[in-house]
């Protein structure tokens, strides 16, 4: 065949398959069909949910501080002398009861400086009755000589005036005038001597109130020579020996009340602001003595616990703040009070509070009015997530007041009712559907928590 020929027929083939081609092509796209849609449902993702509501809150304050007796004795001699008796137990650490004697010192020379201030007190008593004995027989004597002045003064009146008509010689004259003188010398001399009396009598008087003032101080003096527990306590360091003299103002040993024991307990001011405003009037203070009767803390309750001994406590209450801040760590100085630190102690599982024994302090009081209160994890760098009505997430910016004891107190951002959830999703897509289920357990333990009671039932650990 020739080869023209050959090459028109694979042309013609070639034409033919495309048409056929064409042809298939478009048959199919007039007969297609359209594919069926079908909406998968969206799933739900299940949170743990709880409501927000006002709860009842007590407000805390924690701080940590050091133990120190109420009350110390530092015994120092106030009178010089050799020690005579010392109470056999005079050692450090025991424990003695009001009114035992401790030490006491040779009175020997007190108790003649007694009996000299006695005597002489009876002497100037002496005195001072002699001197009134004395007053009264010079102002009989003194009457005495006033009459015979007069009767003297009345015989020289007659007699001048019988001088005057030459009846009497001038020698008699002369002679009643020197007896109306001394007469006159008499009186004048009683007078002088009533009128020194007052000072005689003061000068008596003011050596009498010297030797009461002298008798006294003796008696002080005696008194210093014997040291008595003035209350149940515990004594301290011991420096004194029997045999030993020991000079005024020397040390002889320290001894610790048992009646109360303190902390000052260093709180941060933030804790102590919400605090103290919850429990203090909000009126101005007044001045003075008005002021320390407006700061009435017994509202106050505080809890101590040892640290580093577990299930170790004491209730207290808060007496004062110290005035100014602690100069290192800028803390509010709350100082709380224990009474009878050593009742009921039974060491060493339940020990007496010590000195400088370092204990955790935590003061609370019921706030004014309920609080809005949701867990703190349920809080997302100032954001909460909350469930809409049609069981969407919402992300909802909040303003946390404050946070304590794994719990935050909402200012603002959230309403009463709201349901807040508490899981920490993976990922938090605003307005992703979520399928709710109310955590009653968790809403139960937020109301514990918030009164304080879940504090307490661990242990006193914030």
């Amino acid at each position: 065949m020739r080869p023209w020929i050959r090459r028109r027929g694979r042309g013609m083939a070639m034409l033919v398959g495309m048409i056929l081609g064409v042809a298939l092509l478009v048959f199919f796209v007039a007969n297609r069909q359209a594919p069926e849609r079908q909406e998968a449902p969206v799933s739900a993702t299940p949170v743990r949910v709880i409501e927000a509501r006002p709860l009842a809150l007590r407000l805390e304050a924690r701080g940590h501080g050091l133990a120190r007796p109420a009350e110390t004795w530092q015994a120092v001699a106030n009178v010089a002398g050799r020690v005579i008796e010392r109470h056999p137990a005079l050692e450090s650490g025991t424990l003695l009861p009001e009114g035992t004697l401790l030490v006491a010192l040779d009175s020997s020379r007190y108790e003649l400086a007694i009996a000299e201030a006695e005597a002489e007190l009876a002497s100037l008593a002496g005195e001072l009755a002699q001197l009134a004995v004395e007053e009264e027989n010079t102002r009989r004597l003194l009457a005495l000589e006033k009459e015979a002045l007069n009767l003297a003064e009345q015989e020289l009146s007659r007699i001048e005036n019988l001088a005057a008509s030459g009846s009497v010689s001038t020698s008699r004259r002369d002679a009643q005038r020197r007896s109306t003188l001394g007469q006159r010398q008499a009186v004048a001399s009683l007078e002088n001597t009533l009128a020194l009396m007052p000072a005689r009598h003061e000068v008596l008087t003011a050596q009498r109130e010297r030797a009461t003032v002298r008798l006294a101080q003796a008696r002080e003096d005696l008194a210093d020579t014997r040291f008595e527990a003035p209350y149940d306590l515990r004594l301290g360091e011991v420096e004194v020996e029997r045999h030993q003299f020991v000079a005024v103002g020397q040390r002889l040993f320290q001894a610790e009340s048992l009646a109360a024991a303190e902390v000052e307990a260093h709180i941060p001011i933030a804790m102590m602001r919400r605090l103290l405003g919850a429990v203090l009037p909000e009126r101005p203070f007044g001045q003075g003595p008005e002021l320390n009767e407006q700061l009435d803390f017994s509202a106050v309750e505080a809890e101590l616990s040892l640290v580093g001994a577990e299930g170790v406590g004491w209730s207290g209450k808060l007496v004062r703040v110290a005035s100014g801040l602690d100069p290192a760590t800028r803390t509010v100085r709350a100082v709380v009070q224990v009474e009878h630190p050593y009742r009921d102690a039974r060491p060493p599982d339940r020990p007496p509070l010590q000195r400088d024994m370092y204990v955790r302090t935590q003061l609370s009081a019921p706030s004014p009015g309920p609080r809005l209160v949701i867990p703190a994890s349920a809080v997302h760098l100032g954001e909460v997530w909350r469930v809409d009505d049609e069981d969407h997430l919402e992300r909802r910016q909040i303003e946390v007041s404050f946070t304590q004891n794994d719990l935050a107190v909402i200012e603002a951002g959230l309403a009463p009712g709201d349901q807040v959830v508490v899981d920490d999703l993976p990922t938090a897509i605003a307005g992703m559907r979520l399928e709710p289920r109310r955590d009653d357990t968790l809403e139960a333990r937020v109301a514990a928590r918030a009164l304080g009671e879940w504090t307490r039932g661990e242990g006193g650990q914030p």
